[in-house]
């Protein structure tokens, strides 16, 4: 075999070894982001079930004329900002996550303040309809925090692959970021305060 033969396979042999590790790491990371984006689909699809569900909440409480405007003027308010911020799973930052949990946390007071004052309405908390969407709307919140921890499940193995070493250095040069988590909404620590004396 010639002398000079010998580097040659070496430089090969160490260009296709860094060829399978540099495709290897790229291709996983397009599969981790993918089940990421999918998994972020399930969270929009949670939340819009709700969205729709108090579209039709809010027309079976405004047929109880006697019913405090505010609330549902509250509601419907909170539910139009929700339903304005969409978000690209592909580029999220924490800034945007946050900015999209605190709208979505602004209608679900908004949503407990409305359930919360209807304990005044006799009439209404015995409505077939809407006692149907109140259940409909524990199921879907149910389902929103399913949807938002399997999101978490997917961030995690996708951070861990491009944050550690030596795939973080590969990270930035295929421009893999690490994607925030969804975190508890702020004030979630604090019990929700039930007042049924104002009758």
């Amino acid at each position: 075999m010639k002398k000079w033969l010998i580097p040659v396979i070496i430089i090969f042999v160490l260009g296709y070894a860094f060829y399978s590790f540099a495709k290897g790491f790229n291709n996983t990371a397009i599969n981790l982001n993918e089940d990421i984006s999918e998994s972020w689909a399930n969270v929009e699809t949670a939340y819009q079930r709700r969205n729709d569900l108090i579209g039709n909440l809010v027309k079976t409480v405004q047929g109880a004329a006697d019913f405090e405007r505010g609330t549902l003027t509250d509601v419907i308010n909170a539910r139009a900002k929700a339903t304005s911020i969409n978000i690209d799973p592909s580029k999220v930052t924490p800034q945007q996550l946050a900015e999209f949990n605190k709208v979505q946390g602004g209608l679900s007071g908004a949503l407990k303040s409305l359930l919360v004052t209807v304990e005044r309405y006799p009439d209404l908390k015995t409505n077939q309809n809407f006692l149907k969407l109140q259940d409909e709307l524990a199921s879907t919140e149910n389902q929103i925090l399913t949807a938002r921890t399997r999101f978490n499940e997917k961030v995690k193995p996708y951070n861990n692959h491009v944050k550690t070493f030596p795939n973080s250095i590969l990270a930035g040069w295929f421009n893999f970021e690490g994607k925030p988590y969804f975190q508890a909404e702020a004030g979630a620590e604090k019990p929700v305060e039930v007042d049924f004396s104002k009758k």
